[in-house]
């Protein structure tokens, strides 16, 4: 395994954590996660910065997705996520911002259901890295 691949692994673990951590959150907090997610395109700062962890994230993917199970879906998805996230980035932050408006209601009423896909693929990120 090359280094680059083991840190593209490091990254899709933590994320996969991190997800997890989140869902715990949701039903534990649910305040708190209703913040977090309400400052989603909220500014240019946090678009720029979404956009950049999501590349990071689906970049990763792909860097890893060969030696991960099902590595076909884990580079489809990756590169899902890099494409849309250089659209979002060559697009102004105030239209990511007002489709998150009318979206941001919607994810809040229904946050439990949202937290258990992520907790789904947290853990699919998880096993992906570490089960072959």
């Amino acid at each position: 395994m090359t280094m680059m691949s083991a840190v593209a692994g490091a990254i899709l673990v933590a994320f996969g954590f991190f997800l997890v951590g989140l869902t715990v959150v949701v039903f534990a907090k649910p305040a708190v996660a209703e913040h977090f997610f309400m400052s989603f395109a909220s500014s240019a700062r946090t678009h720029y910065t979404e956009q950049i962890v999501r590349l990071l994230i689906g970049a990763s993917l792909i860097i890893r997705s060969g030696a991960m199970w099902q590595p076909k879906v884990f580079w489809l998805v990756g590169w899902a996520i890099v494409l849309s996230s250089l659209m979002l980035i060559l697009t102004p932050w105030q239209w990511h911002d007002r489709f998150a408006e009318a979206v941001r209601p919607m994810l809040i009423r229904h946050m439990k259901l949202f937290a258990v896909g992520l907790l789904a693929f947290g853990l699919l990120l998880i096993y992906g890295v570490w089960a072959w």
